[in-house]
C-alpha cells in the first residue's frame, strides 16, 4: 500500500510538472510575439497616418515639380479613385526612407503596377500595345490609358476613362481615323446617343482589353476567322444564320470567305437598310460575285438602288442577308420552289411565267438568252446608224450654214410684216405639252439611265429624291399617251369624217416618200457646193424624221415602258424574257429620242445660223411670207396657183406672244443642251472607266 501511494505522489508529480512546463513556454512565446504583434499593430495605426500625413502637402492642384509635372493629389478624387484603399507606401514604399521634397537621393517613384495587377501585364506583353516599345503611340505606362494612378476608377464607373463611353475618346486620342469613323456609326449612335450602355459595343467589346491584337494575328479577335464569332456575341441569332450559309460553310472549310467585316464596315457601320448602305451592297457582293455584280448594276434594279431608291431590290433582298445559299440548295431564296416567296415581297401577283425573268440578264451574252442578244444587237445597230448618220449631215449643214451666213446667202425678214400661218391653235398647243412632257421625261429617265454618273443622283434630288421622279417620269408618260391617243384620233376623225385625203401621200404628207430620197441627195449637194439648195414643200424630209420617230418613238417607248411599269400583268401574256427585253428597247429607245431631239432636231430648227437663236414658228404658229418664201417656196407656189395664199395669211404675234415663246423655247432649248451635255459626259466617263 505504501507502495503504491509514493508511485501515486510521483505521477502527480510528474503532471504537475507538466503543467508548469507547457505554461511557461506558452508565456515565453507570447514574450516573443508582443514585439511583432505591437508592431503590426503599430503599420496598421500608420497606414491612415502616412496617407494623412502625405497629403497634408500633396492636397494642392497648383504643387508641381522642378520639371512641372504635377505632384498634386486631391483628397477627395484620391477617396473615389480605385486605389483609394491603398496606402501611399505600398506604392512609394521610398517615402519610408527618403527625405523630400528634392532630396538628392532621387524622387520619390512608385512601384510598378505589375505588382498587383501580374495577369494584366502579362496580357499586355503580348499585345500590339506591349511589342509596340518606340513610336510616338507607344504605351510608355498605364496612365495613358486608365488616367492618373491616384485617380483611376474601375472600368464599369462611369466616370473612369475606360468606361464604355469614354473609351471612344481615350482610345481615340492615337486612332483619330478609326474615331472619326466610329462616331457616324449605328454602334456609336446607340452607345452616346441612346445611352445603351450594357448592349452597344465600344473599343473593348470587339478589341480586348489588356490583349488586343494585330487583326493579322491569329489569336486577335478581330482576325478574319474570329470576326464572326466576335460580332456574333451581340448578334446571336444572326451569327447562327451565318454560320449555316454558303459563306459560313466557306471559312468552316478554312477558306477565305467574306466575314461581318467585308460587308459591313468595321468602325463606320451603318443602318443596313438605310438607302446609302442598300446602294453599295451591289458593290460590296460584287467583290467576289464580279459577273453578278455587274450584271446587277445594269439591270433596272442595280441603276435604281444606285440611285438611292430604298425601295429597289438589292443582292440582299433576294438573297437574304445572312442566310445566302447556291440556287440548288432547297433552302435557298432563290430555289426555283422559293422565288414566287422572294419575289412577291416586292411584286403582287406573281405567277409561273414572271419568275422566268433573269435578274442578271446580259444582253450582250448570245448564250444566255439569243433572242434579247439579237434585240440588243438591233437596238445598238438603230443608235449607232441613226447619230452616225446625222452627225455627218449635221456637221455638213453647220459648215454649209456659217458659209451662207457669211456670204449673205439669208437676208433678215421683217417680223413685223406679214405673217403665214403654218400651225393652228390646237397644234400649238400639243406641241407645247410634246416639249413640257418629254424634257420631263428625259430629266426623270436619264438619271436612270446613266446611274453611275456623278450627275444622276443630284439631278434626281432636284426632283425631290427617286421615288418622286419616278412618279414623274410616269405622269409625264400618261400625258404622252394622252397627246398620243389625241393625235391618232385626229386622224381618225379627218379621215373618217371630215373625208380628208393626203395623210399619207402627197405635199401635206409626213409620210416619207421618194421624193423626200431626191432631196437629201440634193441637200447634201448642197452642203459640198455641188448645186443649189432643193425646194421644199410643206414639209422637209427632215420634219418627216423628227414625225416618224416621236411616232415610232411614243409606240415603242410607251409600249415597253408600260410592260415594266406593270409587270406581272405582262408576264400573264408573255414570257418573263419579254421584261428583259422591254428593259433594253426602253433604255435604248429613249437615249436614241432624247440624243436626236437635244442635237439633231435642235440644230435643224433653233441653232443652224439661218434661225439662230430662235424659230417661235411651233410657238406662235405663224411665220413671215418672206421666210416662207424663200423656206417654202413649192408650197408658196402652189398655194398662189390655188389662190388660197390668202386664206393662211394672219397678223404677226403681239410682242407678248413673242416674249412667251422666245422664254419658253429659250428655256426648253436650254434644259435640252444641258440634257445633252448630260448624256455626251456619261458616255465619256463610261469609256475612260
Amino acid at each position: 500500500m505504501r507502495d503504491l501511494g509514493i508511485a501515486s505522489a510521483l505521477r502527480s508529480t510528474s503532471v504537475i510538472a507538466r503543467l508548469a512546463l507547457a505554461c511557461a513556454v506558452a508565456l515565453s512565446l507570447m514574450t516573443l510575439s508582443l514585439p511583432a504583434a505591437a508592431q503590426a499593430a503599430a503599420a496598421s495605426a500608420e497606414k491612415p497616418a502616412m496617407k494623412a500625413r502625405c497629403l497634408e502637402c500633396h492636397d494642392d492642384p497648383k504643387m508641381k515639380a522642378d520639371d512641372g509635372k504635377p505632384l498634386g493629389v486631391l483628397a477627395d478624387e484620391f477617396a473615389r479613385s480605385a486605389h483609394r484603399k491603398l496606402d501611399c507606401a505600398e506604392c512609394h514604399d521610398a517615402a519610408l526612407a527618403i527625405k523630400h521634397p528634392r532630396n538628392p537621393l532621387g524622387a520619390v517613384k512608385p512601384q510598378v503596377c505589375q505588382d498587383c495587377h501580374e495577369d494584366e501585364f502579362k496580357a499586355i506583353a503580348a499585345s500590339i500595345h506591349g511589342r509596340r516599345a518606340n513610336g510616338e503611340r507607344a504605351i510608355k505606362d498605364c496612365n495613358g490609358c486608365h488616367g492618373s494612378l491616384h485617380t483611376v476608377h474601375r472600368s464599369g464607373d462611369p466616370t473612369s476613362p475606360l468606361s464604355a463611353v469614354n473609351q471612344i475618346k481615350t482610345c481615340g486620342s492615337c486612332h483619330e481615323d478609326v474615331l472619326a469613323n466610329y462616331e457616324k456609326s449605328e454602334h456609336a449612335r446607340a452607345l452616346l446617343k441612346s445611352g445603351l450602355v450594357e448592349n452597344s459595343p465600344s473599343c473593348s467589346s470587339c478589341h480586348g482589353k489588356h490583349d488586343v491584337r494585330a487583326k493579322e494575328d491569329a489569336k486577335a479577335t478581330t482576325n478574319h476567322a474570329k470576326i464572326p464569332e466576335t460580332c456574333g456575341s451581340c448578334h446571336k441569332a444572326i451569327f447562327k444564320e451565318w454560320q449555316d450559309s454558303a459563306h459560313g460553310a466557306l471559312l468552316r472549310a478554312g477558306k477565305d470567305g467574306p466575314v461581318c467585316s467585308t460587308c459591313h464596315e468595321p468602325h463606320a457601320i451603318k443602318r443596313p437598310d438605310s438607302a446609302t448602305v442598300r446602294h453599295e451592297v451591289a458593290d460590296r457582293c460584287g467583290g467576289c460575285h464580279t459577273a453578278g455584280g455587274r450584271s446587277f448594276h445594269d439591270s433596272f434594279h442595280g441603276k435604281a438602288s444606285e440611285l438611292k431608291n430604298i425601295k429597289a431590290a438589292a443582292c440582299a433582298d433576294c438573297h437574304t442577308p445572312h442566310a445566302n445559299l447556291p440556287k440548288s440548295n432547297l433552302k435557298s431564296s432563290v430555289h426555283p420552289d422559293n422565288l414566287a416567296k422572294t419575289c412577291g415581297a416586292c411584286h403582287q401577283n406573281v405567277n409561273a411565267s414572271f419568275l422566268t425573268f433573269d435578274p442578271h440578264a446580259n444582253p450582250s451574252d448570245r448564250s444566255r438568252n439569243p433572242v434579247l442578244y439579237w434585240i440588243w444587237v438591233g437596238m445598238t445597230g438603230l443608235l449607232l446608224g441613226v447619230f452616225g448618220f446625222f452627225t455627218l449631215h449635221g456637221v455638213l449643214w453647220l459648215q454649209r450654214s456659217l458659209v451662207g451666213k457669211l456670204r449673205g446667202e439669208f437676208p433678215a425678214h421683217d417680223a413685223t410684216g406679214p405673217h403665214v400661218r403654218r400651225f393652228h391653235g390646237m397644234q400649238v398647243a400639243v406641241h407645247v405639252t410634246i416639249v413640257t412632257s418629254f424634257l420631263l421625261l428625259a430629266a426623270t429617265g436619264l438619271p436612270l439611265k446613266f446611274a453611275e454618273a456623278t450627275w444622276a443622283t443630284p439631278l434626281v434630288s432636284v426632283f425631290g429624291g427617286p421615288q418622286v421622279a419616278g412618279w414623274l417620269h410616269r405622269f409625264a408618260a400618261a400625258v404622252t399617251f394622252g397627246y398620243f391617243a389625241w393625235h391618232l384620233a385626229m386622224l381618225a376623225h379627218g379621215w373618217f369624217v371630215k373625208k380628208e385625203r393626203g395623210y399619207f401621200w402627197g405635199p401635206r404628207s409626213m409620210v416619207p416618200q421618194p421624193s423626200d430620197i431626191v432631196d437629201l441627195f440634193r441637200m447634201f449637194r448642197y452642203f459640198l457646193y455641188l448645186g443649189p439648195r432643193p425646194k421644199f414643200d410643206h414639209f422637209t424630209y427632215w420634219e418627216k424624221f423628227d414625225y416618224m420617230a416621236v411616232f415610232w418613238g411614243v409606240a415603242i417607248i410607251g409600249a415597253s415602258g408600260l410592260a415594266l411599269w406593270f409587270p406581272t400583268a405582262v408576264s400573264t401574256l408573255l414570257p418573263g424574257w419579254a421584261l428583259n427585253a422591254a428593259y433594253v428597247i426602253h433604255s435604248d429607245e429613249a437615249l436614241l429620242a432624247t440624243g436626236f431631239i437635244f442635237l439633231f432636231h435642235f440644230l435643224h430648227t433653233h441653232l443652224r445660223p439661218e434661225s439662230f437663236p430662235m424659230d417661235t414658228v411651233v410657238f406662235t404658229g405663224r411665220m413671215p411670207l418672206e421666210t416662207f418664201k424663200t423656206e417654202r417656196p413649192l408650197e408658196y407656189e402652189r398655194l398662189v396657183a390655188e389662190g388660197t395664199l390668202e386664206q393662211r395669211m394672219a397678223p404677226p404675234p403681239s410682242a407678248l406672244e413673242l416674249r412667251i415663246a422666245h422664254i419658253f423655247g429659250f428655256s426648253a432649248v436650254a434644259i435640252g443642251v444641258v440634257l445633252a451635255g448630260f448624256i455626251f459626259w456619261a458616255l465619256l466617263s463610261g469609256l475612260v472607266h
